[in-house]
């Protein structure tokens, strides 16, 4: 695939580089923010070698790519930049609403640590098993070295984040990892004792409230939203000779007490507020929030807006050790694929059936159902509904039984170790409320699928 003879395709075809406010990609998707999207031709865009699909929602225009979409994204940013019509940094564009700013940055946060996020959830639920299995001991070296590097990246979020965040916010990354370090210093957690979140010090008489910031999610977010105005304030006012010493020494100097004084505390406790409420909402009826979630995520993700959602699992998982939404997006997953394989048995078209196997395999070993949801479910509603059918009685099982991932990772087989814990019945669980999704959306697939249907 030429990505660059794409990305010149895609520009023409979308106004220009002079049309496009913002910019940024999530694991499948290239999400353009267009000053006028009249200005996009949708079917031209289309038909474009290596484009799936065009969904436009929530503020912005998306192109669904695939897994290759980073490789695009370089080229495409290339083309943009070298226009100078485009700061991709700077998220003050005034053309963006509230929410689109809001589900951009939540994708270009978190889009880039996906697979360090997948890949350890997947290591530590396989640490895991061994240990079940009693190939691994628990006092072994050999179990800290796998634990430690499975959980690193929890531990360590305040720092990724850090860096992705001034990727979009427009701050240094390196100046803002460091503000997440800081955070993170053995001797800064020192000074929570015993005592834990809400232990109370000092900082040149100003009362502060100590938080252990190590797997948080939402007080560096907001951190490096703040510093970003700093830094962009002092680029702007220090002489160019300054730059090398003062900037650093008067971020470092304000935000690092301004986040551990006001803004961590407030980070904590908000982050805190909504994973209790959702997983409030889930003990009273874990039934509906399964139907909910299982049946309604292909739709949270078809209009794109899932990303709103991976924060509040990734914060659990981090915090808790456990999550009960990932196992429902799981079952959405392996609805798709009881769609796609009801398909394949009942179809007679040789294309429609390659199509429904080809999206069977994608799903069953990368998680990634959007080429199947835009190429089969979106043009066929009976299908849709066959899906959405299925997910939300995998997931209403999977609520029933409290089945929790141990990890965050996307709905796929090779993931599927993300069950496997101390609980030795919720992989099982786990796999009888995914066949079930599997099954429903097959069974009723093969009944709405027409013989001599083919491939829109």
């Amino acid at each position: 695939m030429d990505y660059k003879l794409m990305a010149k395709e895609i520009l023409e075809h979308i106004g220009g580089a002079e049309n496009i406010a913002n910019m940024t990609h999530c694991a499948t998707r290239l999400r353009l923010t267009l000053k006028d999207s009249s200005k996009a031709n949708d079917e031209k865009v289309k038909n474009i070698d290596g484009v799936i699909n065009v969904v436009n929602k929530a503020g912005q225009y998306q192109l669904l790519i695939g897994t290759e979409v980073p490789k695009l994204y370089d080229e495409f940013e290339s083309l943009v930049k070298g226009t100078g019509n485009l700061e991709p940094n700077d998220n003050n564009d005034s053309s963006e609403s509230v929410i689109s700013k809001i589900f951009s940055s939540v994708s270009a946060i978190f889009a880039p640590l996906l697979p360090a996020l997948a890949g350890s959830g997947i290591l530590r639920g396989l640490l895991i098993l061994c240990v079940q299995l009693g190939w691994i001991s628990e006092d072994s070296g050999t179990y800290t070295i796998i634990y430690a590097t499975s959980m690193s990246v929890f531990y360590f979020l305040p720092v990724l984040l850090a860096f992705t965040s001034a990727r979009r916010f427009g701050a240094s990354p390196y100046l803002s990892a460091l503000i997440g370090a800081a955070l993170i210093h053995p001797d800064f957690i020192g000074l929570l004792g015993n005592a834990g979140n809400g232990a109370t010090t000092e900082f040149f008489g100003i009362p502060v409230v100590l938080m252990n910031y190590n797997s948080t999610v939402v007080p560096i977010i907001l951190s490096i939203w703040a510093f970003s105005y700093l830094y962009k304030f002092l680029d702007k006012k220090v002489p160019e000779n300054l730059k090398l010493v003062v900037i650093p020494l008067i971020s470092l100097a304000i935000m690092v007490p301004l986040t551990v004084i006001i803004i961590g505390p407030i980070g904590v406790y908000s982050g805190e507020l909504v994973a209790n409420g959702v997983n409030w909402l889930i003990e009273r009826s874990s039934i509906l929030t399964g139907i909910l979630v299982g049946g309604g995520w292909s739709v949270l993700v078809s209009l794109g807006i899932h990303w709103a959602v991976n924060p509040i699992m990734i914060n659990n998982i981090s915090t808790y050790g456990f999550d009960y939404i990932v196992p429902f997006t799981f079952a959405c997953n392996f609805a798709v694929m009881g769609t796609t394989i009801g398909v394949y048995l009942k179809a007679k078209n040789s294309q429609l059936r390659s199509f429904a196997m080809t999206g069977f395999i994608t799903i069953a070993l990368s998680a990634i159902i959007e080429a199947t949801l835009f190429g089969l479910l979106v043009k066929n509603k009976k299908l849709f509904l066959a899906q959405i059918i299925g997910g939300a009685a995998g997931g209403a099982y999977l609520g029933l039984m409290q089945v929790v991932a141990n990890s965050f990772v996307f709905g796929s087989v090779i993931t599927l170790p993300a069950f496997f814990g101390d609980n030795s019945t919720n992989f099982i669980q786990a796999i009888i409320g995914l066949l079930i999704a599997m099954m429903v959306s097959m069974i009723l697939a093969y009944i709405f699928t027409n013989r001599e249907e083919k491939l829109a």
